[in-house]
């Protein structure tokens, strides 16, 4: 049947392929490591660190060549893993002022692919604080929520896709189906 590849062209996988922790919790002075994993398929292309509330406005501070090689500038590091599919961003020493809004991403052609991650930063009044919750959630309790949930991207990206992709496509589909069915009529005999 014609429909079913197009309705299949509708999800598009491959489209929202990175995910991360949806926060993350450091101690001033100390260290953060933020893992985000992505798809098969991903594993050459540049991975980036960016800082910014909104995505559309994210500075990238850091970004990976591709390879499994680590990036370093500054208090910042980028290594990717190709085998396991995730690249890890460390800050390290951890300041006050890196408490904030970052996107892990993917640079690809057309929009990049991301993922919004918050950092938390603790002082030494909070200690036992950030440590109570941090030793009481395993680091994978610390949900790996999907683009879809998390991230605003996730709605940019889907509407740009549903726009000039998704909805001709099928509108494609959809009249090369009409019209095959109309010239399969056979004409009535009077």
């Amino acid at each position: 049947m014609w429909l079913s590849p197009a309705l299949l062209l509708l999800s598009l996988p491959g489209c929202f392929s990175i995910q991360g922790p949806k926060s993350v919790k450091g101690l001033e002075q100390g260290s953060v490591s933020v893992q985000c994993r992505y798809d098969p398929g991903w594993e050459s292309y540049r991975k980036w660190w960016c800082q910014g509330k909104s995505w559309d406005f994210c500075t990238i501070l850091i970004e990976s060549k591709g390879s499994e090689e680590e990036v370093k500038k500054g208090r910042l590091s980028i290594r990717d893993n190709h085998r396991d599919r995730v690249f890890t961003v460390t800050i390290e020493p951890l300041h006050r002022g890196d408490a904030g809004t970052y996107w892990c991403g993917i640079r690809k052609s057309g929009p990049d692919l991301g993922f919004q991650v918050k950092v938390t930063v603790g002082t030494g009044r909070n200690l036992l604080i950030l440590w109570e919750e941090t030793t009481s959630t395993t680091p994978t309790a610390q949900s790996l929520e999907p683009l879809a949930m998390s991230s605003t991207s996730y709605g940019r990206t889907h509407f740009i896709l549903l726009v000039f992709v998704k909805v001709p496509i099928l509108l494609i589909l959809l009249g090369a189906i009409l019209w095959l069915k109309g010239s399969q009529r056979v004409p009535e005999v009077q």
